[in-house]
């Protein structure tokens, strides 16, 4: 492994939010202290990052990645207030929410969206949510009005049968990554009966912003021993710093320092896969409460670095508990009584961008919600098929056919 590991970059990019205790210095306004409940959700959601980015970097060895848990969560949250019964437990205890009543949940949910969204002046930090169902498919008024008022989500009904519709939810995205992210689906299936969305958008400055002149191309060394040109800002200013056996580390904070981002770079030997196997809560809370408490003077050579990611988390979700509710056996009758209603997949897209003067960041997550083969069945017959003539009772048949164009 050369010393050039800064691809942890690409992999850590943590945007930190402490109340009471933060690692950038003194603020500069003061902050709220947060409600025991908040405190929790806050904890809570600390721990399913920890464990959804390690999960999701064992598939990704070798490879960039970029994610936001938070948006994740937010999706996921309104999505659990359709669960009940198995699917409701194994949904919470996966998003480390359990020991919370749904209201608390709910209530702390949109108490931290607020104080995150208003924290610094100087940095833009939005979060929107939305829901779009099937035109005709009955939506429980309770969910509804729930998801309105503590995730402030839009709730539209869609003819999903239109192809107009997919434009319209991409439209919804892109506005609010302002353009970062602009096609999360690109078809919509007939069993599909409801998305749940969440988008964020970070746009932050730096506190010590790079001079571009002093952008110079360097070399970055990869596993394997290869090596890439990049643009390699510098500068030397007073950061919060850190060096251990294991990894040096530093704080990099945006606007009024109540956002930053944190970079742990892997000694020389150590490869930056491993150490993020070690991340959970106990080792998280031991590397970030070893930064000193005084700034000190620090020459910070940093690669400008663009990722664009996308994935789907059905399996990662699956593994960390809530498979039951991606199977005919889920229970979302507080979203539909009649029942049959699964996650068929959540999908996450991402976007950063570092470079002199800040970062851009935006994140959305789609929750799909299909109907099982319960109730009242959907069958659109809108690509290739066969078809059969027969005599009933005895099972002949007259005729078979083909359609692979039916105006042809």
């Amino acid at each position: 492994m050369r010393r050039a590991q800064v691809i942890v970059v690409l992999l850590i990019v943590v945007f930190i939010f402490h109340c009471g205790e933060h690692i950038s210095g003194p603020e500069t306004s003061e902050t709220r202290e947060l409600t025991v409940t908040e405190k929790h959700l806050v904890e809570s959601g600390n721990d399913f990052s920890l464990k959804l980015f390690r999960e999701l970097n064992k598939d990704e060895i070798g490879e960039n990645m970029f994610i936001s848990p938070l948006s994740v969560s937010y999706a996921l949250g309104m999505t659990l207030n359709g669960a009940v019964g198995t699917t409701y437990d194994a949904m919470a205890k996966t998003l480390e929410l359990q020991g919370m009543s749904i209201e608390e949940i709910n209530k702390s949910y949109q108490s931290l969206m607020k104080l995150l969204t208003t924290l610094d002046p100087k940095v833009i930090f939005e979060i929107a949510n939305s829901i779009w169902y099937r035109e005709g498919f009955h939506v429980e008024k309770e969910f509804i009005d729930v998801n309105k008022e503590f995730f402030n989500a839009l709730v539209r009904a869609l003819n999903f049968n239109d192809p107009a519709s997919v434009d319209i939810i991409n439209g919804w995205v892109t506005e609010k990554t302002h353009g970062l992210i602009e096609e999360v689906i690109d078809e919509i299936d007939p069993a599909t009966i409801m998305f749940l969305i969440n988008a964020l958008y970070f746009k932050g400055t730096w506190l010590y912003e790079f001079d571009p002149d002093d952008t110079k191309p360097a070399t970055f060394y990869q596993d394997g021993g290869s090596e890439t040109e990049v643009q390699m800002m510098s500068q030397r200013a007073e950061f919060l710093y850190y060096a251990s056996d294991q990894f040096q580390a530093i704080d990099l904070p945006y606007g009024s320092e109540k956002f930053s981002m944190t970079v742990f770079l892997p000694r020389i030997g150590i490869k930056v896969d491993d150490l993020i196997s070690q991340m959970n809560d106990q080792t998280w809370s031991n590397w970030i409460h070893v930064f000193p408490k005084e700034k000190q003077e620090v020459n910070l050579y940093l690669p400008r670095f663009t990722i664009e990611y996308e994935k789907s988390i059905r399996e990662v979700l699956i593994s960390l508990g809530m498979g039951i509710a991606f199977t005919g056996a889920a229970d979302f009758s507080n979203i539909n009584r009649n029942g049959g209603l699964f996650i068929s997949d959540v999908n996450h897209f991402t976007y950063v961008k570092v470079d002199e003067e800040g970062t851009e960041a935006a994140a959305v997550t789609v929750v799909e919600i299909r109907v099982a083969s319960v109730g009242s069945p959907i069958m659109r017959i809108d690509r290739p098929f066969f078809f059969v003539i027969r005599e009933n009772q005895n099972d002949t048949i007259l005729f078979m056919g083909k359609v692979m164009n039916p105006v042809a």
